[in-house]
């Protein structure tokens, strides 16, 4: 190999100034780098663990994300896994060591099991002003709520059924979703057992063989639903807005069922390992807001947790009658539910 000493037709005084330019412009360029990535790595990272639906193109998330970042100076990343009940499995997994600062989509069929773990910080806001039941825990924050309900396509299907025991009797094709990863699906376990007690394994014995299958959220029922799988599937009353003001859409319906309909309360909470706890108390605060609140009905298809007004047409009817038991009773209940629902199934 040749050494070479000097650049052919240059002086040797004219080649050390420029391996001196050189040199200089190389520790400009990893200075620049240095503070470039400094200047992203001060910029503080909010991570906020939800339901799927929540972040998708037609949810709250987008929105929710632009509004806050454009007042915290912050990073706001939403982290989806799966349906509701799948978030506690995923924290409880994950322990202290979880990077969630704030979780967004427990219920209240949830917050005893997930207030037992010992992973949450009081939130010290106010209580949520429009729900219709008092509500008021220092780890969980409502954001939204609404009444559990069985969808179903008016033209597909004229006379739908009117409680558990007329669709159990009746050749209606439902799709349900799993409790152990859905609120939904826990919702509806609750919503047998409010209204039956002992009789719910009978319920759920009857109810059997109107199920077509059960899936892991309700993206994947409602999905099924729509394209023409199932007679009915389990959602909200709310869920016909969608298609109302959305698409303009008259051809869904929810179906009054006269042992009353379960009430579910979703709620946001922030974890004590939180390494963000100004952020995530700024972002709970920021769930109550009515910026956060106006979101809600248009696009999560629920009832604000806040004193806004519902777009015209969101709602055309409300339950009679509405079932809900306290955390305490609803953790109390869940492992026998989940036992006769299993039982059923499984014939």
């Amino acid at each position: 190999m040749h050494r070479i000493s000097s650049v052919p037709g240059h002086p040797p005084q004219l080649e050390e100034a420029m391996k001196a330019l050189t040199l200089a412009a190389g520790i400009s360029c990893v200075a620049l780098a240095l503070s470039s990535g400094a200047a992203t790595a001060e910029t503080p990272v909010l991570t906020v663990l939800t339901y799927d639906s929540f972040i998708s193109e037609w949810g709250p998330g987008p929105a929710v994300e632009k509004a806050f970042e454009a007042s915290c100076g912050c990073d706001l990343r939403f982290v989806a896994a799966g349906d509701g009940a799948a978030l506690l499995a995923r924290l409880q997994l994950e322990g202290v060591a979880s990077e969630t600062d704030v979780v967004l989509g427990l219920d209240t069929g949830l917050t005893a099991a997930a207030a037992a773990t010992g992973l949450f910080a009081p939130h010290g806001q106010p209580a949520a002003t429009a729900l219709p039941v008092a509500y008021d825990d220092p780890l969980f924050l409502p954001y939204d709520w609404g009444w559990f309900a069985f969808v179903y396509d008016k033209a597909r299907l004229p006379a739908p059924p009117t409680s558990f025991a007329d669709l159990a009797a009746s050749g209606v094709k439902i799709v349900i979703q799993d409790p152990r990863s859905s609120t939904p699906g826990l919702g509806l376990l609750l919503w047998v057992k409010a209204a039956h007690g002992d009789k719910a394994g009978e319920v759920w014995a009857g109810l059997a063989d109107n199920i077509v299958t059960v899936t892991p959220g309700w993206s994947e029922a409602y999905g099924l639903f729509l394209e023409g799988e199932a007679d009915m599937v389990l959602s909200y009353t709310t869920s016909p807005a969608y298609h109302r003001l959305a698409e303009g859409d008259d051809s869904k319906d929810w179906a009054p069922f006269a042992e009353g309909h379960y009430l579910q309360v979703e709620v946001s909470a922030k974890l004590a390992a939180t390494d963000q706890p100004a952020l995530a108390d700024a972002f709970l605060a920021f769930t109550q807001s009515a910026e956060f609140q106006a979101l809600i009905p248009e696009t999560n298809w629920m009832y604000p947790a806040g004193d806004v007004p519902l777009p015209e047409g969101f709602e055309t009817a409300r339950p009679a009658t509405s079932l809900l038991m306290t955390a305490d009773e609803a953790a109390a209940a869940r492992s026998a539910a989940l036992a006769e629902w299993q039982a059923a199934l499984a014939q």
